[in-house]
């Protein structure tokens, strides 16, 4: 990398950007033991192999009766012989009788069905007749056809979900391996911030502004299970800069700043990062989001993301969230775009590649908010999601659009 960038640079195309990004990410070595519970976004160290057969044997998808098929020919009623219940031992049925059953039981040895108490008319008598069609092996579920002894069930590598825990459990897993939490330093900096509650909006003053970015960073961060030690607001002062980098080095794997990383923008984070170690800034064509910077201060990366809030949210989704899975380990890292249909017009396209903040409307499709603006974080609030629209391409209501839910950015 280099440590002083020329002037007029090109812009790196997104897809370049997060290639070398993602190559200067390496999966974290420590591995941990938590308990599965737990365990929810955390990547998986080792894949998972199951002991024993899910379920442990064919048991009633329904409450209702267990019989053999041969026995309804002569379309009498059967007589119960047994009821069987979830935890029941695997019991064998008396040819020419039923078993009452209910879900989750073991199948009687003998029974090639069950049917639904619905389908079923008790008499008198207490015998059962069936009123419907029944077809052999219906309302089974087969031992192991969820999971078949000796199976991967996870693969190392993957993020873990509710599903995915509650699977783990289900072969008996109380504790899972999975790649430490990434240790992440949230710097920021710059005289005109000021967190709320420190100054009422009547008494800011002239150029002041809240530290919006500090809050969504924050949160982005810990949803992607990093452990964030919040540095909150650094003194603008280039010896300050440089202690607070040197400080958060020590013991983290990620510094993250936004702000003063735009070519030639007047800022101490430069300097402060060339000072300990090596900075490169780029300019990526994108659409919010331009200036971006990638270097190390002594092991630990630094990214520097552009001020503007929209732009530093949307910078953060589409690079700094696969970085930070690529350092757990996870085996999928970016998400994909889906396909929708525009409800909107955008008649001029940018050269960048522009994500477009957008939501879907009660018909499917997807509406624009009207002002896209990097500074408007309303904007991100009001959408569900973004349309990655390319370089110089125009929209016209009614086309397909590459659309990238929030529902899979944020989590």
């Amino acid at each position: 990398m280099s440590s002083a960038p020329p002037l007029h640079k090109a812009l790196k195309p997104l897809d370049a950007a997060l290639a070398e990004l993602l190559g200067f990410a390496t999966r974290l070595g420590e591995v941990e033991q938590v308990a599965t519970q737990h365990a929810d976004g955390r990547v998986l160290a080792q894949e998972l192999l199951s002991a024993l057969q899910v379920p442990p044997h064919d048991n009633s998808a329904m409450d209702g009766y267990a019989l053999r098929c041969a026995d309804l020919a002569s379309g009498a009623a059967l007589p119960v012989t047994q009821r069987l219940a979830a935890g029941s031992a695997v019991a064998t049925l008396t040819p020419g009788s039923m078993a009452r059953i209910f879900t989750g039981a073991p199948i009687p040895v003998g029974a090639d069905a069950v049917v639904m108490q619905e389908d079923c008319n008790l008499q008198p008598n207490g015998t059962v007749r069936v009123q419907a069609s029944v077809r052999l092996g219906q309302w089974i579920r087969r031992a192991g056809e969820d999971v078949a002894q000796g199976s991967v069930v996870l693969q190392k590598g993957e993020r873990l979900s509710p599903a995915s825990l509650g699977l783990a459990a289900s072969i008996g897993m109380d504790k899972l391996a999975v790649v430490r939490r990434p240790r992440v330093a949230l710097l920021s900096t710059g005289d005109e911030l000021v967190m709320p509650g420190e100054v009422a909006p009547e008494h800011m003053a002239p150029g002041a502004i809240y530290n919006s970015n500090r809050f969504f960073l924050n949160v982005l961060l810990k949803r992607l299970g990093c452990e964030v030690t919040d540095f909150g607001l650094v003194p603008d002062r280039l010896e300050a800069t440089i202690e607070a980098l040197r400080a958060s080095s020590a013991q983290h794997d990620l510094i993250l700043t936004s702000g003063g990383v735009s070519v030639g923008e007047e800022d101490h984070i430069k300097p402060a990062v060339q000072a300990l170690g090596t900075l490169d800034l780029w300019q990526i064509a994108i659409k919010p989001g331009k200036p971006f910077a990638y270097g190390k201060v002594a092991n630990s990366h630094f990214i520097g993301l552009p001020g503007n809030p929209v732009s530093s949210f949307v910078t953060f989704l589409l690079l700094v969230r696969p970085f930070l899975l690529k350092l757990q380990g996870a085996a999928k890292v970016t998400t994909d775009s889906i396909a929708a249909s525009a409800d909107f017009s955008w008649p001029r396209g940018d050269k960048r590649r522009e994500f477009l903040r957008v939501r879907r409307n009660l018909a499917g499709r997807l509406e624009l908010f009207p002002n896209q603006s990097a500074a408007v974080l309303t904007s991100v609030v009001w959408a569900d999601g973004l349309v990655d629209n390319p370089p110089g391409q125009t929209i016209a209501p009614g086309d397909l659009v590459r659309f990238i839910p929030f529902s899979e950015l944020l989590t």
